[in-house]
């Protein structure tokens, strides 16, 4: 396949690198010291899975240079996807379709409001990964996966296809029955793990393990899976035991990305994740106390980081 990878960091860099190892046509759309090194020395993929160098990598800052890919995937942090949906244009041919892997659960709608729904599938992936340096991830834990789907859940001949690169690149993928509910499923997990992180300024094996924030983070569960169910979304009933189940098996130091953002001052998914519970609840009629206290928490130091607020030292 001819692949272009709208976003090289941690994910991007990641999926995109092992697609290239597999021999898979792979252009990535980078800027800045990671695109000078990528294109200098190479892209380094350091993996509890295996390391690996991709010596020669295709690579620019403009897509309009690349021409028409088969596939497209969708790398970015959440709150850039309505911009990389412009972006990507140049590189959408007849037969092009994205696969977006965003946290959250509105990037498949925003992409299909922009190219046409039938060009996006839905899509997750799950993996700690982060970029250690210009032209360098990270893979430090998790056996990264995929899954994705057409988002009225057909099995068509290009999902297959696609199953069947990442199979061959040695990645985990999988075409759930449901692409919608097991996106919610991986929502519920990263929402409330990024919420509750962000919120205690804690590691997991701290919130788990003290009763009170337990119970916040049981609630923060009940709170989306209600809005879920709201939404027509019918997750698994062991879903908040799945969750903790699976919250209690990382270990104890594991951060979220949205955490991190927030405690080292950048821009986070804040609205992609936690403010998607609320907004989703407000029109739904569905109450989140637990997620609308989270919210306005973090909030300042959202805005902060975003340069729409300003706060004396």
């Amino acid at each position: 396949m001819r692949v272009a990878i709208l976003g090289a960091g941690s994910v991007g860099g990641y999926f995109g690198g092992r697609l290239s190892q597999a021999g898979e046509d792979v252009v990535f759309i980078a800027r800045g010291e990671h695109l000078n090194a990528m294109l200098t020395h190479g892209l380094r993929v350091d993996s509890i899975n295996g390391d690996f160098l991709i010596q020669s990598v295709q690579a620019t800052d403009d897509p309009s240079k690349i021409g028409k890919v088969d596939m497209i995937l969708v790398g970015v942090k959440a709150w850039q996807v309505p911009e990389a949906a412009e972006v990507m244009r140049p590189m959408i041919g007849p037969e092009t379709f994205v696969l977006p892997l965003q946290n959250g659960l509105e990037a498949p709608n925003q992409l299909s409001q922009a190219l046409g729904k039938q060009r996006v599938l839905g899509g997750l992936c799950g993996l700690f990964c982060y970029v250690a340096e210009p032209g360098h991830i990270v893979h430090a834990g998790l056996d990264p996966f995929v899954k994705f789907g057409e988002q009225d859940n057909h099995r068509s001949q290009r999902v297959e296809r696609l199953l069947d690169t990442f199979m061959r690149a040695g990645v985990n993928a999988e075409i759930p029955p449901n692409i919608h509910v097991a996106m919610w499923m991986k929502f519920l997990l990263i929402t409330v793990w990024s919420g509750m992180g962000a919120v205690t300024r804690s590691p997991i094996g701290i919130w788990r393990s003290l009763p009170e924030t337990r119970r916040m983070a049981e609630k923060s569960l009940q709170e989306i899976i209600a809005v879920a169910t709201a939404r027509g979304i019918s997750l698994p009933e062991e879903a908040v035991q799945t969750i903790m189940t699976l919250y209690d098996d990382l270990a104890p130091q594991a951060t979220a990305s949205l955490q991190r953002d927030v405690m080292e001052g950048r821009p986070s998914e804040l609205e992609s994740q936690i403010g998607a519970v609320v907004r989703l609840g407000q029109e739904s009629d569905v109450a989140t106390p637990q997620h609308t206290f989270i919210y306005h928490s973090l909030l300042p130091m959202e805005l902060r980081a975003r340069g729409q607020l300003q706060i004396a030292e």
